[in-house]
């Protein structure tokens, strides 16, 4: 089974240190392609999308909508395609 890769919360700001999951525009089992927006999420400077890091399966959503995660924890997984 191939290792499943992380997709973490990225830092935005010096002063970020969290975020609020606003949407997933997919769900488990999904086909993402890289730099395909995954999430929209909010902080109380910007409104933004975490894009794919690679091109693959959505096996796990971590952080659902209305929860908020700290900058670098796990949002989601993805199984890489091959």
């Amino acid at each position: 089974m191939p290792e499943l890769t992380p997709v973490p919360l990225p830092k935005w700001g010096m002063s970020m240190v969290e975020a609020t999951v606003v949407e997933w525009h997919k769900a488990v089992g999904d086909h993402v392609e890289t730099g395909e927006a995954l999430v929209n999420i909010e902080t109380d400077k910007v409104d933004t999308e975490v894009e794919a890091p690679l091109s693959g399966k959505m096996v796990e959503i971590l952080v659902q909508p209305g929860e908020d995660a700290e900058v670098g924890a796990t949002l989601c997984l993805i199984s890489p395609d091959g």
